[in-house]
């Protein structure tokens, strides 16, 4: 029986944590009679596309992306309509897909799932025929996703930073969305189209979004008062945003978007400029991925995010000790050779 081929695509500048101890890690995880695997790092933009798709073409059965939403969506769109699968280390700022597949926030978790090698094939979309994975959109998030693509530091803070500091100066835009020839009119902050449920870090902007539903779930926040941001905020938290008066949600297969300019676009957090006119489709079941079939899909949100909260924590403490580990080897290893 020929073993399972991995690989692992690391990229060294995504998030805020150290990818090398979960490199040297892989041993204890993997079962060397079941998977053979090799590790590549990534050194410049789109690179991880290139890596992903030369391993496809070479019959690799997984590529693993270590690393968050945009190292995730560079390998995904490899490997569409491929028979490699794409499995995830979440390891960046949001890592929203990961958090949607309920694939663990602690690496040695994450590990696990990529052990049992379960293998669904998922829906993905395209805006504009780029490919995204987790949602897409424009206004808001989209000005936000280009702060935040230019900030010099990466990290929850960062993000929530630019949005509180984009939300006093950011002006609605004018929307015509025509779906199933049917044409709506709307002022609104932002129209989000998820194929998964959330951007990341929990803030679920399309709560009810299945990856093998077919359908795409369009989120459309109309202009507000302010002071009900924090209120909305909470809903995107606690999986309720679809009950707040100001959101529209709705579900298709596309839809044709005209707004009054040109402008920035997001595609898995990844900015863009596109003209007035986008296009937004979902493909069935077109990417093949390692999914947590071990996940409790019941678990309450609220309790679920405190899980992802605690994988996170545990996952930086458990880096931390094979740091000290290894700083020890080194120490005892040197301290052995001054003695011979």
């Amino acid at each position: 029986m020929s073993k399972t081929r991995l690989l692992f695509i690391a990229n060294p500048i995504s998030g805020t944590r150290d990818k090398k101890p979960i490199i040297d890690s892989l041993p204890h995880f993997l079962d060397a009679e079941r998977f053979e695997w090799e590790v590549v790092w990534t050194d410049h933009k789109n690179h991880a596309a290139e890596l992903a798709s030369k391993a496809s073409e070479e019959g690799v059965d997984v590529c693993v992306a270590i690393g968050g939403d945009g190292t995730v969506n560079e390998v995904a769109r490899s490997l569409r309509h491929k028979h490699t699968a794409l499995a995830i280390i979440p390891m960046g700022s949001g890592n929203g897909l990961a958090r949607h597949l309920q694939i663990p926030m602690d690496p040695d978790g994450a590990l696990r799932v990529l052990s049992r090698c379960d293998i669904k094939a998922l829906d993905y979309g395209l805006i504009n025929d780029i490919p995204f994975f987790c949602t897409c959109g424009m206004g808001f998030d989209a000005f936000i996703s280009e702060k935040f693509a230019s900030a010099g530091k990466r990290g929850l803070g960062t993000y929530i930073e630019n949005t509180l500091k984009g939300g006093l100066s950011y002006e609605p835009d004018t929307y015509e969305i025509i779906v199933d020839g049917q044409t709506e009119h709307y002022t609104a902050f932002l129209i989000a189209c998820g194929n998964a449920s959330q951007y990341g870090n929990n803030f679920y902007i399309a709560p009810q979004a299945s990856m093998s539903d077919g359908l795409l779930d369009v989120t459309i926040i109309e202009t507000m008062n302010v002071l009900k941001a924090p209120q909305l905020v909470m809903q995107m938290i606690n999986k309720t945003l679809d009950t707040n008066s100001n959101v529209r949600t709705f579900k298709c297969h596309s839809l044709h978007v005209h707004r009054s300019q040109a402008g920035v676009i997001h595609y898995d957090g990844e900015p863009g400029e596109t003209g007035a006119d986008i296009d937004i489709r979902l493909v069935p079941k077109g990417l093949r991925v390692v999914v947590n079939e071990a996940a409790n899909k019941t678990t309450a949100p609220i309790i679920k995010d405190i899980q992802d909260i605690y994988d996170q924590i545990t996952g930086d403490i458990k880096s931390q000790q094979r740091k000290l580990r290894a700083i020890n080897k080194n120490l005892l290893d040197k301290i052995l050779q001054r003695n011979k």
